[in-house]
Formats: structure tokens, C-alpha cells, sequence
């Protein structure tokens, strides 16, 4: 089997499905290396394969002793993994809730788009230092030696974090975060802004449990729908994934159909690029902008026409192959709802 992602070694490998000849044959199995740490972007159009893929990725992360894997599935399209009798242990959180410190203080003055130095952001700065949860954090406003005007800033950013019902003492912690099972986080009924903040936390928690020693495990975050929470405030979390994951062993792999509203960042840092169909004019020149010089060819002229088959740049060997996405073992969860009898 060729594997994707290493130029040598050996270690665990996942079963990606089999490379697809120039005339459309069928050619040898294709896998993904995961004994190292990647960073991965998917992309493709409705209906391509994308999340799909995704998917397969999640199934065998589930296999792989070492792992932490945990999806943010903001459709609910990946709940499947829990539902057969197919070996996987996967863990479903509905509606998940965070703990307050598992954002960092700075992280906290992002949520509301504060500078820290100003008057209000710095006051919520101090709060989230100093305490563990939104009703200490209130407290702590309402005994702070500032003026009224900058209490009340604070008090109605909490009261909108509190709205948003995603903080919560019982919140998910690391240590189940990084459990061997896979992690699925169904923020299917979140809108957007409770919906960043659980990924921007999931993702500092995940970085900072690999940086401060306290799991062994190499966590993979899997996110769909990217494009809404780069442009979120998770955005900064992200970034930091993908710019300083992989020395302490943390894989980001971001799946989108809309590459074209993704930061640079995320093309140029990706060491691993699927393309599924890609149609959109926009999508397809942010492609074009991040194409390596090694492709032969453009995006446009190697763009898979079939749903599951994928173009896959691989800058770690710096080689690009035609791959047809093996099936699934569980239900695919982000099939198109369709009217039966007529």
C-alpha cells in the first residue's frame, strides 16, 4: 500500500481507498499516514464527497491506538459513527457545554471582539484569570474597583455568554476530550456565535493538554463546515493549529465547500490538500492561488468529476495522485434528504 503524508518509516496507516488510474480503472490501495501529526484541508462542492471522506478519516482514527480524535459537527451529519455495530467506539455530546477556564483569558476578550488593554476587555481579562466559571466571573465584576459604565460593559458580555447556554460546570474536560473514542460534537443546534466558542475551546484544550504533557495521546480535530469558524472567533485557535500544531502533535483537518472564504493560511500551512468537485469560480481560484508548483497541470484540468473521487496533493512527498474514497463501514449521516413514492 502507498501511503500519503511520509516519505519513509513506518507506523500506523489509514485506509484511504485506492488510487484511480488516467482511463478511470481501478489501481492500487491507497492509505494516510497517522504516526505523525498533519495538518489537512478537504474541499469540494455539495454532494462531492466531502464530508464523506471525512468520515471514512473519523473511522479509522477510531482504530488507531495513541489517538484522540473529536469531530465538531455542526449538521449533525457524523452522529452515524455511534449508531452500528461496527467495532468504532464513538462518543456523541448533544449539545455539548465547556467549562469557563477552559477558554484562556485572552480568549475570553476575543469572544467579544475586546481589546485587552481597553478598559472593559481588560476587566474581563482579570475575571477569567482569576476565577473557573460564569457565576464566580460575575461575582468578580461586581466587586471590581471600576467605574459603572465599564462593570455594565462586562456584566452584558457575560449575560450574552450565558445566553448563549454552552458554559457550564459540567462541562467537556480534557481528559475526555482526549479519550481513545471518538469525540463527536453535535452543535447542530447552535447557532453560530455558541458554536465557535465550543470549537475555539475544544481546540485550546486539545493544544494546551499536548503543551503542558497531560495526555500521551496525539488528538486529531476534525472540523466541517470550516469556513464558518475560521471566519468565527475560533478563527485565531485554528490558525494556531495549523501554524504550531504539529510540534507538539496536534492534527487539524478542516473540510469545506467554500475554500475561497478560508484565510490563506489554511492553503499554505496544509501539508496534505483533497480536492472533491469544485465548480465555483471563486473556490477554484483560491485553489489556482495556492497550487504548487510540483501539480502538473492546473486544479481545473485534474478536477474529479464523480462524487467520492478526490484529487490529493500531498506536499510531503510532493507528488499528487487521482484517489476514488473507499466506503464507509458506518451510515453516512449527510445524505441529502430526498421525497420517496413519487
Amino acid at each position: 500500500m502507498d501511503v500519503l503524508g511520509r516519505r519513509d518509516g513506518r507506523g500506523p496507516v489509514a485506509s484511504l481507498g485506492h488510487f484511480r488510474a488516467r482511463d478511470g480503472s481501478r489501481g492500487g490501495a491507497v492509505g494516510l499516514d497517522l504516526n505523525r501529526p498533519h495538518a489537512a484541508l478537504v474541499v469540494g462542492k455539495r454532494g462531492s464527497g466531502k464530508s464523506y471522506t471525512l468520515g471514512v478519516l473519523a473511522e479509522e482514527l477510531a482504530r488507531c491506538p495513541g489517538i484522540a480524535p473529536v469531530i465538531i459537527d455542526p449538521m449533525g451529519a457524523f452522529t452515524t459513527l455511534a449508531n452500528a455495530d461496527t467495532g468504532i467506539e464513538a462518543t456523541v455530546e448533544s449539545d455539548p457545554t465547556i467549562c469557563a477556564d477552559t477558554l484562556s483569558a485572552r480568549s475570553w476578550c476575543g469572544l467579544f471582539n475586546l481589546d485587552p488593554a481597553g478598559a472593559v476587555g481588560s476587566l474581563l481579562w482579570q475575571a477569567a484569570s482569576a476565577t473557573a466559571s460564569l457565576d464566580v466571573m460575575e461575582t468578580f465584576l461586581e466587586k471590581a474597583t471600576v467605574d459603572d459604565a465599564t462593570r455594565r460593559a462586562a456584566r452584558n458580555h457575560l449575560a450574552l455568554a450565558r445566553e448563549w447556554d454552552v458554559f457550564g460546570d459540567d462541562g467537556l474536560t480534557t481528559s475526555q476530550l482526549c479519550s481513545p473514542d471518538v469525540t463527536i460534537l453535535d452543535c447542530s443546534g447552535l447557532a453560530d456565535p455558541p458554536m465557535n466558542a465550543v470549537c475555539r475551546a475544544v481546540a485550546e484544550a486539545l493544544y494546551r493538554a499536548r503543551i503542558d504533557g497531560t495526555t500521551s495521546r496525539l488528538p486529531w480535530l476534525l472540523v466541517d463546515e470550516a469556513h464558518v469558524f475560521f471566519d468565527g472567533v475560533a478563527g485565531p485557535s485554528l490558525r494556531t493549529l495549523l501554524t504550531r500544531g504539529r510540534q507538539p502533535g496536534v492534527s487539524l483537518v478542516a473540510a469545506t465547500q467554500r475554500p475561497g472564504a478560508l484565510p490563506s493560511v489554511a492553503h499554505s500551512q496544509a501539508d496534505l490538500l483533497v480536492v472533491h468537485r469544485v465548480t465555483n469560480e471563486a473556490d477554484r481560484s483560491a485553489l489556482e492561488a495556492a497550487r504548487p508548483t510540483y501539480l502538473d497541470g492546473s486544479f481545473a484540468s485534474r478536477m474529479p468529476t464523480a462524487p467520492g473521487e478526490a484529487l490529493v496533493v500531498d506536499d510531503v512527498t510532493e507528488r499528487t495522485h487521482a484517489v476514488k474514497v473507499r466506503p464507509r463501514k458506518t451510515p453516512h449521516g449527510g445524505e441529502t434528504p430526498r421525497v420517496n413514492g413519487c
